[in-house]
């Protein structure tokens, strides 16, 4: 798979796009790994391991608060260090955390496992984006490469749910242990070929941690688009929490619907999402292109909201017409979130940067299960009307934050 790199020397440009590649076949593998377990860990910590699932629930919580925290300074270590490093010790400790979880034995030893593997996640990102944007000088560049590896990531996220089937099929401890035993691998396996990949800093002096990382908390035009664009990622928990209840509950629709929903969606990434980051060049195009993504998924909330109670062929066909707005609108969410967070940050603490957009949108995935058990799960159509206003509020917000965050800085290429 190639890539476009952007540096004087031809040498260089081999180099570089090598480790690209390698960077993104890791990444499928990794991602072969989270597949996997994100299938079966609810089902091992409960049943196998004996831990309440309530207390299961809260441990997550708090991996997922401390990772909130770890977020920004993780991507501002690697602003001041070669993030491949970063990168790299990153893999290791999650390794060894995900290894961890076949010596769990109550609920201290989960909390420290899960603290150590979850908290990482997305400061991991944040480190991962910052190395494609150090190897990566062109910004359009840069936006490819990254949903070149997230296709590589939903690819393996598919193979591994299908091993991960396999395992709850079977479900004898022994096969909750090769699976996590595999997981950890895959792991190592992705720190192995990053370390592999070209070093180098992102950019401008080095300077320290601490003053990265107040740069990036400190700019609130940046902050304020960040909000923004996270809110559009509750498309996420519509597609993985909202669409399932409202089948089960609302409808009288069969539930292998919401299934063939999910196929829809991971099909259509893989195909599209690639072209989809033309549509978002430049700040400015970004921004319309998310606007119309925000449109599209309020569309899809509304298209819903009309199959209360329905069954039959008419209500399938308006489901699916949802499922294809609702691509439509994470393939433009998710290209324009690249570009705006790409291209507003400054260089100098362009980690940093990446982490405060993935300390937003992980904000909003902690909220988005409950916010649509609440509304669709409770309230049922009129659910669906508040998630739409939401995607629509924020689709209107986004022009005027993206002006102001644009008056103070030079964009980057």
């Amino acid at each position: 798979m190639s890539t476009t790199v952007v540096t004087s020397d031809p040498d260089t440009d081999e180099v570089t796009a090598g480790g690209l590649r390698r960077l993104l076949w890791g990444r499928g593998v990794s991602a072969l790994g989270d597949g996997m377990w994100f299938t079966i860990w609810a089902l091992y910590l409960t049943r196998v391991v004996g831990i309440p699932a309530g207390t299961v629930g809260v441990g997550m919580a708090v991996a997922a608060a401390f990772g909130l925290a770890a977020a920004v300074p993780l991507g501002a270590l690697a602003d001041r260090h070669d993030p491949r490093r970063v990168l790299v010790a990153i893999a290791a400790v999650r390794t060894v955390g995900m290894a961890g979880y076949l010596l769990v034995d109550g609920v201290w030893s989960f909390l420290v496992v899960t603290v150590a593997f979850v908290a990482l996640a997305n400061g991991g990102s944040a480190v991962r984006t910052a190395l494609v944007a150090a190897l990566v000088r062109d910004n359009g560049a840069r936006v490819r490469e990254l949903a070149r590896q997230r296709v590589a990531q939903h690819v393996g996220y598919a193979a591994g749910a299908g091993l991960g089937a396999a395992v709850l099929a079977v479900d004898r401890p022994v096969g909750y242990t090769v699976a996590i035993a595999v997981n950890a691998v895959t792991f190592a396996v992705f720190g192995i070929v990053a370390a592999t990949v070209p070093g180098r800093r992102t950019g401008g002096p080095a300077r320290p941690v601490r003053a990265n990382v107040r740069a990036a908390l400190g700019d609130l035009p940046y902050v304020g688009v960040s909000v923004a664009v996270a809110l559009f990622s509750l498309c996420w928990a519509m597609l993985s929490t909202g669409l399932p209840l409202w089948i089960a509950e609302s409808t009288r629709l069969p539930l292998v619907l919401s299934g063939i929903v999910v196929v829809i969606s991971s099909v259509g990434i893989a195909v599209g999402q690639v072209p989809a980051t033309r549509l978002a060049r430049t700040p400015a195009s970004a921004t319309r292109t998310a606007v119309c993504s925000g449109v599209a998924l309020a569309a899809s909330c509304l298209l819903l909201a009309t199959t209360a109670g329905g069954a039959g062929p008419v209500a399938v066909t308006v489901v699916v017409v949802a499922a294809l707005a609702h691509l439509a609108g994470e393939l433009g969410y998710v290209a324009s979130s690249w570009t705006l967070s790409l291209g507003l940050a400054r260089e100098r603490a362009l980690g940093a940067y990446q982490g405060l957009a993935e300390a937003a949108t992980a904000t909003v995935q902690i909220f988005g299960p409950a916010l649509f058990t609440l509304a669709v799960g409770t309230y049922g159509t009129v659910g669906w009307l508040f998630v739409a206003a939401i995607f629509l509020i924020a689709a209107a917000l986004l022009p005027a934050l993206v002006r102001r965050a644009l008056r103070d800085r030079p964009v980057n290429p």
